[in-house]
């Protein structure tokens, strides 16, 4: 699913919605959560799940192709954690 297709869908069951309308809503909520995971904050949106910030440890990483040791960086990811009504629906 793309963003135009949310926001076609987002305009159908808002009838009297601009497109327009419909993609600013959409831009700020997403920025709004970027926002947050980028302060660290967990956001869990019901029936959906739950991302929230994850920090990775340094370690040592392996060139493929030389087998060398490398040091990996620290670094911060996204966890995402579905819901009990996502996991659900996509199994059946």
């Amino acid at each position: 699913m793309k963003r135009s297709d949310i926001v076609r869908t987002i305009q159908v069951q808002f009838r009297h919605m601009r497109a327009s309308d419909a993609a600013a809503i959409l831009d700020t909520v997403s920025d709004h959560m970027m926002e947050a995971i980028a302060a660290g904050d967990r956001i869990e949106v019901r029936g959906f799940g739950t991302f929230q910030p994850r920090a990775r440890a340094t370690k040592v990483g392996y060139n493929p192709c030389t087998g060398k040791p490398m040091p990996l960086p620290a670094s911060t990811t996204i966890l995402f954690k579905p819901s009990r009504e996502l996991t659900k629906k996509m199994n059946g």
